[in-house]
């Protein structure tokens, strides 16, 4: 025994998530991953872009508001 996850293992399991949830919900939880390592990362790398752009969109509702 060289190891729980050998290449194979691993094909053998995604070839059984792939059954067990389909092909539609197998890439919505790979987008949904993606996505979520997209964030992490722009969030690792300037945390204060973060609060600025929530700083513009709370301007731009209160703008809307006025509107009405």
């Amino acid at each position: 025994m060289e190891g729980l996850f050998q290449p194979m293992h691993l094909l053998l399991i995604v070839a059984i998530a792939l059954l067990v949830f389909g092909t539609s919900k197998f890439a919505a939880v790979g987008k949904g991953l993606g996505e979520g390592i997209r964030n992490f990362k722009s969030a690792m790398k300037d945390p204060d872009a973060e609060k600025e752009e929530a700083k513009k969109a709370e301007l731009k509702k209160q703008e809307e508001e006025k509107k009405v």
